[in-house]
C-alpha cells in the first residue's frame, strides 16, 4: 500500500561557495528524491549569520509533497548536504549547504536525530520570511515582529 504524501517545508541555506547555485542544485536534488515533488520555492534571502561567524547566508524555503517518512527524508537531505561538500567541523560553522526539515505535515517529532517543528525556526527571520511566502497561515504577525530586527534582504 502506498503511503499518502505529506507536505514538508524544508529550509535551505549556504554561505560558502556559489550559494545561489548550491540552493538551486539542492532544489533539483530534493525534487529527484523518491516519492517527492517540489511544489514551490520561496524567494532567496540574504541574511547575516545568527549565533555564528562567517559570510552572509543565502536562504530559501521550499514546499514539497513527499511519501518519505520524516527520518528517511532527513537522511536524504543529509546526503545532499554531503554531496555539496558540507562538513561539520563545529556547531554553526560556515557551510556549503544546510538543509533542515521545518515542518512535516501537522506532525510533531522529537528524536535524537530530528525535531519537528524545527526547534529554532521561530527565532530566525531567514526561515520565517520565506516560509511566510509559501504558507502565510503558518507564520503569525507576532512571529514576524519578533525577528524584525534581524539583518535580512529579499533578493530579486
Amino acid at each position: 500500500m502506498a503511503r499518502d504524501a505529506v507536505t514538508a517545508y524544508i529550509a535551505l541555506g549556504a554561505n560558502l561557495g556559489d550559494t545561489a547555485a548550491s540552493l538551486r542544485a539542492a532544489v533539483a536534488a530534493i525534487a529527484a528524491l523518491p516519492g517527492t515533488g517540489v511544489e514551490a520555492v520561496s524567494s532567496f534571502y540574504r541574511s547575516a549569520p545568527i549565533d555564528a561567524t562567517g559570510p552572509f547566508y543565502l536562504n530559501a524555503v521550499l514546499r514539497a509533497q513527499t511519501r518519505l517518512p520524516a527520518p528517511l527524508l532527513l537522511l536524504h537531505l543529509q546526503a545532499i548536504e554531503q554531496a555539496a561538500g558540507r562538513t561539520r567541523p563545529a556547531p554553526n560553522a560556515p557551510r556549503t549547504l544546510d538543509l533542515d526539515v521545518l515542518l512535516y505535515g501537522e506532525g510533531r517529532i522529537s528524536s535524537t536525530a530530528l525535531t519537528v517543528p524545527h526547534p529554532r525556526m521561530q527565532g530566525r527571520a531567514f526561515v520565517l520570511l520565506p516560509l511566510a511566502e509559501l504558507a502565510p497561515e503558518r507564520v503569525s504577525p507576532e512571529q514576524l515582529a519578533a525577528v524584525a530586527g534581524q539583518t535580512i534582504e529579499r533578493i530579486a
